[in-house]
This record gives C-alpha cells, sequence and structure tokens, in this order.
C-alpha cells in the first residue's frame, strides 16, 4: 500500500482543514517547496497535493506553489487535485510535470470528459470521490450531491482512470482514524485501485487500511504535521 503525504495549498501555503471548512485551515507552513523536499528526503513513494483555492474557484489558483513541488519533487511523481475542470486545464498541468490528475466536481458534472481525459492520458487521470455520509460533495465540498459514492464509482470502472482518491468528508482533518469499512467496501465494489484520504491519524490507522488487502493506498497529512505520524516510520512498516 503506498502512502502518500499530503501538501493542501491556501493563498500559497501548506495547510490543513477541518472537514473542508475553509475558515479552519491551519498553516503549517509557507513554502510549499520547502515541504515537498523534506517528504521525498524522508522516501515518500508519492506526493499528493491539493489546490484548495482552485477547487473553490474552479479554476487553478496556487499555480507558483505547484512549481515548486514539482521542482523539489525532482523524480517523485505527484498527483494533484483541485480546479481542474476542462481539458486544457488537465494538459497544462500534465505539461507541467504532474504525475496525474485528480478530477472530482467535474466527474459529477462532466463525466464525458473524465472519460475523454482517460481516453487521452492513460494511468494518468485519477477521480476524486469526496463523500459525506456518503453522498458526493462537489466544490471544494461546498455543494452535496445526492450521488451515492459507490454508484458514481462503478459508472467510471470502465473509464480507464487510473484509480479513485476516496474521502470521506467527515474525516477529514479531524485525526479520528480513516473509514476503513466504507474504503474497504467500495475497493471491493470496483476495479480499480482506491486510494483512502480521510482521518489518517497514527500508524495503526495505515495498517488497519493495509490489511484489508483491498486498498491500494492512503493519504495522510495533519498526523505527519503534528507529528502523531512519522513518516520514514510508516513508510519502513508498510514496506
Amino acid at each position: 500500500m503506498i502512502l502518500f503525504p499530503a501538501i493542501d495549498l491556501k493563498d500559497g501555503a501548506c495547510v490543513r482543514l477541518l472537514r473542508g471548512e475553509m475558515s479552519s485551515a491551519t498553516v503549517f507552513g509557507e513554502d510549499p517547496g520547502a515541504q515537498a523536499a523534506s517528504f521525498v528526503a524522508a522516501g515518500c513513494e508519492w506526493l499528493h497535493v491539493v489546490d484548495l483555492d482552485g477547487a473553490f474557484a474552479g479554476r487553478p489558483a496556487n499555480a507558483q506553489a505547484v512549481g515548486a513541488i514539482l521542482h523539489a519533487a525532482g523524480e517523485v511523481p505527484v498527483q494533484l487535485g483541485g480546479g481542474i475542470r476542462t481539458m486544457g486545464t488537465i494538459e497544462s498541468w500534465l505539461d507541467r510535470g504532474v504525475a496525474r490528475v485528480i478530477l472530482g466536481t467535474v466527474a459529477v458534472e462532466e463525466p464525458g470528459l473524465v472519460r475523454e481525459a482517460a481516453a487521452a492520458f492513460p494511468g494518468r487521470v485519477a477521480v476524486g470521490l469526496d463523500a459525506r455520509g456518503g453522498r458526493v460533495a462537489t466544490r471544494g465540498w461546498a455543494e452535496e450531491t445526492e450521488e451515492d459514492a459507490g454508484d458514481m464509482a462503478r459508472r467510471f470502472e470502465d473509464a480507464g482512470i487510473a484509480a479513485i482518491v476516496y474521502t470521506d468528508i467527515d474525516r477529514d482533518g479531524a485525526m479520528k482514524g480513516p473509514n476503513v469499512a466504507a474504503t474497504d467496501a467500495l475497493a471491493r465494489a470496483v476495479a480499480v485501485p482506491v486510494v483512502a484520504s480521510g482521518g489518517v491519524s497514527s500508524l495503526a490507522d495505515l495498517v488497519a487500511l493495509r490489511d484489508t488487502g483491498t486498498v491500494a493506498g492512503a493519504i495522510s497529512g495533519r498526523a505527519l504535521y503534528d507529528g502523531a505520524l512519522d513518516l520514514r516510520a510508516a513508510l519502513e512498516a508498510l514496506r
């Protein structure tokens, strides 16, 4: 199972939110490039980056910070979500060195674009399913839909996407553990690799996800910044 250290960007800084509320942002660093370099030095295999401002604006809003992360990451691949809603934006990020884009809002509103992008860029397009109470939320989690996360995942199963990033919004940033059961159920329901996001607060949480035998990866942010999870130790344990 791959551990993805997370870098969430707001106003050019590294922050963490509580359950997706922008007003609850805690700043953990003003230098995203340095933060990426620190994660890379610890031995991470991937980086997970979210342009939070972009998610609300519907277009990239932290391009300079993302560029600094890409430079610092070097050969370590970066997956990026937030405000990526057109083919032009997808192409632009991939051309700049992003290894994989995560499409969330547009997957609900324009599913055809997801299929088009996945066909055009094999292995480089993931779908982000952000759910509250099992229902998908969009536009920076500000809008809730009636879409069931499992049903939506199954609709994209044959689209050629590289992964599904599943976030339990109620767990995100809360340090109360991931929703292992829901993530495992989703991973069992589809053939696409599922990456868990939200609530990972300890090595025990990672082990619980790994031991499902179904979850392909896990994203952790606040636990790494708070020191509740040591990245080097976690990576070694998962290996």
